[in-house]
């Protein structure tokens, strides 16, 4: 079990080294957005279960975690990029 909890955490850490990486390689505001969501979303949640296996004693507060990063994360990134869409709408409208 021990080599599965750090495997999961390895994989974890990979995604959100990803999702990092996608900030800064991806073209646009919106490609930008799904990967940092995404990616680091996914990642937190393969850390958090390789923990779980790690230190099963903390397993209900990383279950707990793990809920709410997967209720707020698309909730934050759905209120960001609404919010630069209507600030482009804005600023094209002027122009």
């Amino acid at each position: 079990m021990h080599i599965l909890g750090d495997l999961l955490i390895l994989l974890g850490s990979i995604f959100v080294f990803l999702g990092a990486l996608g900030l800064i390689r991806m073209p646009d505001t919106y490609n930008r957005i799904q990967a940092g969501t995404k990616a680091v979303t996914l990642g937190a949640i393969g850390v958090f279960i390789g923990l779980a296996i790690l230190y099963p004693s903390w397993a209900t507060k990383l279950i707990a975690v793990m809920g709410f990063i997967l209720l707020t994360s698309p909730v934050s990134s759905s209120a960001i990029a609404r919010a630069f869409y209507r600030i482009e709408k804005q600023s094209s409208a002027k122009d």
